[in-house]
């Protein structure tokens, strides 16, 4: 492989989505650099086992392919979440696939958990998803065994709709979700009043 073949689908994805800045966090596409570093923060049980679609273990081979897959298919923006001094923290992002309302998703490495980045990054990705994209509503979900992941749901908006049941790839198994939505006129008016702060 020539470096310019090497280089053309790294350039596509770091093109393909903004970066988008909050007082802390910088989220941007992943790079193949990335990969190390984003399997040694997801390689954790407790990680994989609250998130849909991470298998555990999580290795530097699936975080290369994770990399190679994000943006480059309409409907799916995948965002890695890093501190402003640029280091990975963990990732987020908007999905289509399966529903017409987008899901959004997101994981941090347990070493930042509790210190408010997960609604930070969470904050950042509405107004994306709200602003530039237009989406009129988005969807997410928690498992009810997880109540941090709840909390900064509630804590962006999202209303509770009710109690589902989600394939778990790390468990090999489904388990209880709770179902969480957020409309594009409430996320206005919590804005407007000042109940969310502004991510810039």
């Amino acid at each position: 492989m020539t470096g310019l073949e090497e280089s053309g689908p790294e350039a596509f994805r770091e093109g393909s989505i903004p970066v988008l800045e909050t007082a802390r966090l910088i989220l941007r596409a992943p790079r193949l650099g990335d990969a190390k570093t984003v399997a040694t923060l997801a390689n954790d049980r407790r990680i994989a086992e609250n998130t849909a679609r991470m298998p555990h273990p999580y290795l530097a081979d699936d975080a290369q392919e994770w990399i190679a897959l994000t943006n480059t298919r309409a409907g799916v923006e995948s965002y890695l979440i890093a501190l402003a001094d640029g280091t990975p923290i963990g990732a987020c992002g908007l999905d289509l696939r399966d529903d017409p309302v987008p899901e959004i998703g997101y994981w941090l490495g347990l070493s930042y958990w509790g210190k408010g980045y997960a609604t930070e990054a969470l904050r950042a990705l509405i107004d994306r998803a709200f602003g530039d994209l237009t989406h009129d509503a988005l969807q997410s979900g928690a498992r009810v065994t997880n109540p941090g992941s709840r909390h900064v749901l509630e804590k962006c908006g999202f209303q509770w709709t009710g109690v589902g049941l989600c394939r778990i790839r790390a468990l090999n198994s489904s388990a209880p979700i709770d179902q969480f939505r957020l409309e594009r006129r409430i996320w206005a008016s919590l804005k407007k009043w000042g109940k969310v702060r502004r991510v810039a």
